[in-house]
């Protein structure tokens, strides 16, 4: 695994040797039981998932740099680093300003960007439109793009879901920086819909057995679909992938339920 170039304050020794001896003995991180520390009249109840991710720390490591090699010049982040106000505090402190807030709105004027400047691309990914208009100012889009590994590999599923023919079903929060960059980069090649949770899960198969009338879609899901899905038959061939901060658990659970409303409908190969 790659070591990132984080600034020190960041690290822990003490963290580091947790998640060093999980990684020993869970190296494929499928026990998900807490670490108990115990200090006699002390426990420590430590979740099996926290700290940096490999994702987080690559997007570190690129925002400094981009701080260090451009001196005098104003840098911007499209938003949040990352949901964490410790590290988007200490960006802002060194200079770097947020084009928007976590949902999408603006906090400063895409003409008061040039191609003077430097954008980076948070975490979380960007859409393809905003991908586009940074290039149209003469902006060098891919130098500072920390769009994480696995963000990416979302995406590259979506794309060739959309080229089997297959629309995308997306478990994220809507608003989510990364679940609007999935989106659009779905939508370019499948008919995308998202989903937030079972519930919604639950509901989107009654629509696909027929127990719910097609002239109710809107009710649940209005702007959460693709400008041209057609819910008569954009349900019959799905694909799930997830915002990658969502639970796995709950993705596959998501996934299960959707496969088996599919295959009551359809049959077992209209699934993937």
């Amino acid at each position: 695994m790659k070591q990132f170039d984080v600034p020190e304050f960041y690290r822990s020794n003490f963290i580091g040797k947790v998640k060093a001896h999980r990684k020993t003995k869970d190296p494929r991180k499928k026990d998900f039981s807490p670490s108990i520390l115990n200090f006699g009249n002390l426990e420590l109840i430590i979740p099996r998932h926290f700290g940096f991710c490999y994702g987080v720390e690559n997007a570190i490591e690129i925002a400094y740099r981009a701080v260090e090699e451009n001196p005098g010049k104003r840098i911007y982040l499209l938003s949040q680093m990352i949901h964490n106000p410790t590290v988007n505090a200490d960006l802002n402190s060194r200079g770097i300003d947020f084009i928007m807030d976590t949902e999408g709105n603006q906090l400063i004027d895409w003409d008061e960007v040039t191609n003077e400047d430097v954008v980076i691309i948070p975490a979380f990914g960007t859409t393809i439109a905003i991908e586009e208009l940074l290039k149209s100012k003469g902006i060098e889009v891919q130098k500072y793009n920390t769009t994480c590994p696995f963000v990416e590999k979302v995406w590259n599923r979506s794309y060739k879901l959309g080229k089997d023919d297959f629309s995308v079903l997306i478990h994220g929060k809507p608003q989510h920086e990364e679940t609007r960059a999935t989106f659009s980069h779905s939508n370019s090649q499948a008919a995308s819909i998202v989903i937030k949770n079972m519930t919604e899960a639950q509901i989107l198969g009654e629509f696909i057995v027929g127990k719910r009338d097609l002239s109710e879609f809107d009710d649940y899901f209005m702007g959460r679909y693709s400008d041209h899905f057609d819910p008569a038959k954009n349900l019959s061939k799905l694909g799930v992938v997830n915002q990658t901060t969502m639970l796995a658990s709950e993705t596959q659970a998501i996934a299960d339920h959707i496969k088996q409303c599919i295959i009551d409908k359809y049959g077992e190969q209209n699934y993937k």
